[in-house]
């Protein structure tokens, strides 16, 4: 009996586990951040954004990341920096390495769907990104 509720456990936690491939089609575009968990699990939402994050893959699942500042007639604004990104499945996880001329850093896709996007990074700070929708007013 013990030996079928392990089974069955394990089963269960197999199929629910999510495959880190999938997250990757859903990575690129635009972000804004939406609350910030911290290590010791205290929490902050962000009910505005004046900048959201743009991130662009490549199919050789490289690119970067940059932020953007959204203007109410669709367009954005942005300086030219940037930060290189390279995804990478290692040990059933989905990571983002990013590399700019002062440091290299990792990050890892705990889910990654159409509308949310929820990264973890070495400091265990947990990002929830909910998909950036523009509003745009008509003149």
């Amino acid at each position: 009996m013990k030996k079928l509720l392990l089974y069955s456990a394990l089963f269960l936690v197999m199929a629910c586990s999510k495959d880190p491939e999938s997250f990757i089609p859903h990575v690129s575009g635009y972000w804004e951040i939406y609350e910030v968990t911290l290590a010791d699990g205290s929490k902050r939402e962000y009910t505005y954004n004046d900048t959201v994050d743009y991130l662009s893959v490549t199919d050789s699942l490289t690119g970067f990341r940059k932020k953007m500042k959204p203007s109410f007639d669709g367009t954005y604004t942005t300086s030219e920096d940037a930060e290189s990104l390279t995804l990478k499945i290692e040990s059933d996880s989905l990571h983002i390495y990013y590399t700019t001329p002062y440091a290299t850093w990792k990050e890892t896709v705990l889910n990654a769907t159409e509308d949310e996007l929820l990264i973890v990074n070495q400091q265990n700070v947990r990002y929830l990104y909910k998909r950036f929708i523009p509003i745009t007013v008509e003149k």
